[in-house]
């Protein structure tokens, strides 16, 4: 005799997206309704948020660093920035980041992000398969790198920041 948890089990269905349409988008985002069947076969509307600068040809929409700084006779220290960031409506610590560009690959977009947000270059030494950080939000993807940056080099002992038109940072 089947009991109701295996009933449940049986009745169950491949989840699979109905339909997506866009509300609205704008230079860096769309948002969307997605019409989708969840497990249990009902059919459900999510929003969505997409990235509109993804690359047909690019392995995840940006990077994300983690930036270890190394002196000789100091702790290692991770560098982080502070940006100002208006959904949060304040200040936030974060690791340098940035979308990857053209044909660029994630290791050269990490080193690339870390210069410009900090001043400081750095060696990769691992970079992770695409990854989404808020995929109940969004299908942004990102490659997280780890960089070694060598704070006795002459480079590395007076870094200065290099933002972007509109960015101000602060390490």
């Amino acid at each position: 005799m089947e009991n109701k948890a295996t009933t449940e089990i049986l009745k169950s269905t491949r989840p699979s997206i109905l339909k997506e349409e866009t509300i609205t988008e704008r230079k860096w985002v769309k948002l969307e309704q997605t019409t989708y069947v969840d497990p249990s076969g009902k059919t459900r509307i999510w929003e969505t948020v997409k990235r509109t600068t993804r690359k047909e040809d690019s392995s995840a929409d940006g990077v994300s660093v983690i930036p270890v700084l190394q002196r000789t006779l100091h702790y290692d220290c991770i560098v982080l920035v502070k940006q100002f960031r208006p959904p949060m409506g304040g200040y936030c610590l974060e690791f340098p980041a940035g979308l990857i560009e053209g044909n660029e690959s994630p290791e050269s977009a990490a080193l690339r992000e870390l210069e410009e947000e900090t001043g400081y270059k750095g060696d990769v030494v691992e970079c992770s398969p695409a990854v989404c950080l808020d995929p109940g939000l969004t299908n942004c993807t990102t490659h997280i790198v780890t960089v070694t940056i060598n704070g006795d080099d002459a480079c590395n002992t007076r870094p200065m920041q290099k933002p972007e038109e509109g960015g101000t940072l602060l390490t």
